[in-house]
């Protein structure tokens, strides 16, 4: 039998097109509206004018025709022009009061309000670059987004339920979208984005976003979460760069915090709690930095920014652990240090260079 989760996968992989947004759609029927009032008073002023009435008179007669304002024709109309009158009266009323009844409706349930926020939106995400999108503001996703936000990453949250996004802090951009649509992974930015997580609550659908994702820009850290084990490989294949299964890292962390509960506490405070004035990142190895084809002896790093160099990951994906003095640091490397905000700074700078 399918395991479900590939079932699951079908089913998103096939699922119909998506429908609009309603703010979306009443935006339309609002230009549609206007369209269509505009196509009247073109129609009414062009038929006017072959009627005999100047340019700007045949403007006015139909302005005032549709409008039932109650003025008085411009010139005497004949029995051609009483018959095109009555015309333009049916349907140039009929179509501004749909117009009118349309943009009342849009103001009245607060579409047109939402499309607005939903434009000023839009143009600040576009002015984002590097940032991060956390699509699904579950439990997971909104630790994700806390935490990245707390290390002052710019974060973008779309998740298709209103209730949820109505719940991001004010300092996160958010909007309401299915992020199985490559439309609404652009909205949010994808193309000038620095990764994307994708925690929504099914295997399926972060299968999907994955994929998307991956084939807009390949270049792109996707990091995704897994409920089960057998999903942990398809996310692979799909083109995660990192699958992450919540519950198992959560088992294994209380398994460590029973067993080394000191190592485990020390490791959350410089990770996550930031009380401890040392913290541990990674420090990528540019082309340009003079660190490049040296030693980890020649440098003297721990002399010259005072920070420690605890693992180095090699340009293969491979890590040394603890390396010796005498290993080569070489242009794509990562340095796993540890070490003060200056001093990590200083260690940033060494490893950018004249490329920085």
């Amino acid at each position: 039998m399918e395991p479900q989760a590939e079932r699951g996968a079908a089913r998103a992989c096939e699922r119909p097109p998506h429908s609009e947004n309603g703010h979306v759609s009443i935006v339309r029927r609002i230009q549609w509206a206007l369209l269509a009032v505009l196509a009247v008073l073109v129609a009414g002023s062009i038929g006017y004018f072959i009627l005999g009435f100047s340019p700007l008179d045949a403007i006015y007669q139909t302005v005032t025709t549709i409008t039932t304002v109650g003025f008085r024709e411009v010139q005497p109309l004949n029995t051609a022009g009483k018959i095109f009158t009555i015309v333009l009266i049916i349907t140039g009323v009929g179509t501004a009061l749909y117009a009118f009844g349309v943009v009342l409706e849009a103001l009245v349930e607060g579409h047109l309000r939402v499309h607005l926020e939903r434009h000023r939106m839009q143009r600040e995400i576009a002015r984002m670059s590097g940032h991060a999108i956390v699509c699904g503001w579950g439990r997971v996703g909104r630790s994700v987004g806390g935490y990245l936000a707390g290390l002052g990453t710019q974060v973008v949250v779309v998740d298709r339920s209103p209730e949820r996004v109505a719940t991001v802090p004010a300092g996160m951009r958010s909007f309401t979208g299915d992020v199985t649509n490559d439309d609404v992974l652009r909205e949010a930015g994808i193309m000038h984005a620095g990764s994307l997580i994708a925690a929504i609550d099914t295997d399926a659908e972060n299968v999907y976003v994955t994929l998307s994702a991956r084939a807009l820009r390949p270049d792109l850290v996707i990091v995704a979460r897994a409920r089960t084990e057998a999903s942990e490989s398809k996310l692979l294949r799909a083109g995660a760069t990192r699958v992450v299964n919540p519950q198992r890292i959560g088992g294994q962390r209380m398994a460590a915090a029973a067993k080394q509960p000191n190592v485990v506490e020390f490791l959350d405070v410089v990770m996550h709690d930031g009380s401890l004035e040392f913290r541990l990142e990674e420090v990528p190895v540019g082309p340009g930095s003079a660190l490049t084809g040296q030693t980890l002896r020649d440098t003297e790093l721990g002399g010259s920014t005072g920070a420690l160099v605890l693992a180095l990951r090699n340009p293969d994906g491979t890590f040394t652990t603890n390396p010796p003095l005498d290993t080569q640091i070489v242009a794509g490397s990562v340095l796993i240090a540890i070490g003060t905000e200056p001093q990590l700074a200083a260690l940033r700078g060494a490893g950018q260079g004249s490329a920085g």
